[in-house]
């Protein structure tokens, strides 16, 4: 005897929220509910526009451009550029004198700036190995890291081209012929220090050990575990120039945190007005790409960096609102409707025709 089942309904249950029949609210977007909205984005907006480029501007800024700066050991003069574009392999010295023409009021950061440079582009961004980044060494790196993944046929450590094009310049400030001195931790996210970059596990002081069995990046001119010889601490994938460098930024021109000025003693009312000297260790070639490398000094305000955009774009947003709301109160009076011709803000679904 067969078991006839009648077939499942796919009609949604009879409730007031399957069958849509909840209470629910329709405004009637006239001009006259409309106009208050706008006029309270416009009184909102504006007077935060404003307080936004007086806080950026406050903000003090020196940028200086090192790309073509003049090589102080050939005898031709040559630029650095043109050194370092025709072997990757030399290494060029040069030095720019540069004067500052106001104090600079603590906390001063140093930053490198480079235009050109598309750091988004999408096979760019993929081409790194997270899990080796945290630590977890494998000798077959991801396949997203090629072609930077093997070299001499021993994986790379960090691989991929990201960390492969980890900023190399040296910069050195001066200042009256004594050295800024320049603090390289505490530049990257805490977020990014403390959970995404671990070195694998190693005896105290021989992380050498850790990386035996791995090749450095190929453009790189040191070793992963030599990248702060001043601070073991601050050396694998913990060093916090390669954190910083391997969050990649959105732009083509861009600036990343390079160092912070020490304020805790010679210079701790920050960085007095007068003569500098930049002195630099030109090994990261931009030229090839059209593109430049500069020096930014500044300081920061209650809401970051000088930035003028996000205040002009307040502004802006709260002008277009108040040129509405104007627009819509002119339609409002001179399409008010008239007493004996009903108000249609009354009208419902129930509202019968006549």
């Amino acid at each position: 005897m067969l078991d006839l089942q009648e077939p499942k309904s796919k009609k949604p249950a009879d409730t007031a929220f399957k069958q849509q029949r909840l209470p629910a609210w329709q405004p009637i977007l006239t001009a006259r509910n409309v106009m208050p909205i706008f006029f309270a984005v416009a009184a909102a907006f504006i007077p935060i526009g404003i307080g936004l480029l007086y806080l950026t501007n406050m903000v003090q800024e020196f940028t200086l451009d090192y790309t073509h700066c003049k090589s102080i050991d050939d005898p031709k003069q040559r630029s650095c550029a043109d050194i370092i574009g025709s072997n990757r392999n030399m290494s060029c010295h040069c030095s720019i004198p540069f004067k500052l023409e106001e104090d600079f009021a603590p906390n001063v950061y140093m930053y490198y700036g480079l235009t050109n440079y598309y750091q988004n582009h999408r096979r760019y961004v993929k081409s790194r190995d997270d899990f080796q980044l945290l630590g977890k060494l494998s000798k077959t790196p991801s396949s997203d890291c090629a072609p930077y993944d093997y070299h001499n046929n021993k994986p790379i450590a960090p691989c991929g081209a990201i960390a492969n094009s980890l900023f190399s310049d040296n910069l050195i400030l001066m200042y009256s012929e004594r050295i800024v001195p320049l603090l390289r931790t505490q530049i990257a996210w805490k977020s990014d220090k403390s959970i995404k970059y671990h070195n694998p596990e190693h005896s105290e002081g021989n992380l050498k050990e850790a990386f035996k069995d791995f090749e450095k990046p190929i453009d790189w001119r040191v070793n992963i575990w030599e990248l702060d010889k001043e601070n073991e601490l601050n050396n694998g994938f913990e060093n916090e120039d390669l954190i910083v460098w391997m969050r990649t930024a959105a732009l083509p021109d861009f600036r990343k945190l390079y160092r912070r000025i020490d304020h805790s003693k010679e210079f701790k009312n920050g960085l007095p007005k007068g003569h500098y000297k930049l002195v630099i260790d030109y090994n990261y070639p931009v030229a090839g790409f059209g593109g430049t490398k500069s020096l930014i000094l500044s300081n920061t305000s209650f809401t970051g960096g000088r930035n003028l955009f996000l205040g002009y774009a307040y502004i802006v947003v709260g002008c277009c609102c108040f040129l509405l709301g104007l627009l819509f109160l002119i339609l409002h009076i001179k399409y008010k409707p008239s007493a004996n011709t009903g108000d249609i803000s009354v009208v419902s679904p129930s509202t019968s025709y006549q």
